[in-house]
Formats: C-alpha cells, sequence, structure tokens
C-alpha cells in the first residue's frame, strides 16, 4: 500500500492505498495518525492528490501557509 505525505495548508496529511480506495489520516507531532473528517473519492488519481487536497482545504490558507506540498518523511 502506497502512502503519500502532504502539508496542506500547515496540516499535516497522509492518504494511504490506491486510486479507488483510498483512506486519508491526520498525523500528529508524535509520530501518531488518526483518520481524517473527510473523503478521498474513488476516481482521485495518484497524481491529483495534491491538487484535490488543496480544493477541498482553500479556506485554510493564509499569508504564511498557502499551499498544499507534498513531503517525503
Amino acid at each position: 500500500m502506497k502512502e503519500f505525505r502532504f502539508r496542506v495548508f500547515g496540516t499535516p496529511v497522509a492518504v494511504a492505498g490506491a486510486a479507488g480506495a483510498w483512506q486519508a489520516y491526520y498525523l500528529g507531532a508524535d509520530g501518531k495518525r488518526r483518520p481524517a473528517d473527510f473523503i478521498v473519492p474513488a476516481d482521485v488519481a495518484e497524481h491529483e492528490l495534491a491538487e484535490y487536497l488543496g480544493d477541498l482545504f482553500h479556506e485554510n490558507a493564509t499569508p504564511r501557509n498557502g499551499k498544499v506540498e507534498q513531503i517525503n518523511e
């Protein structure tokens, strides 16, 4: 199972699985994760995840945290 990690306007988020079976998680500073309160639709492809998260959470953008970026940890 693949996992993609993003910083969504300052909030760390992981999306695991594959197209058609995504599961989203919020990542804590202590390394723990909890299920996210949103879903990633089955028809979102891997290369569309960052754009989807940006569209979903655009209201959370601030001058300091104004983008969605994929992080590799």
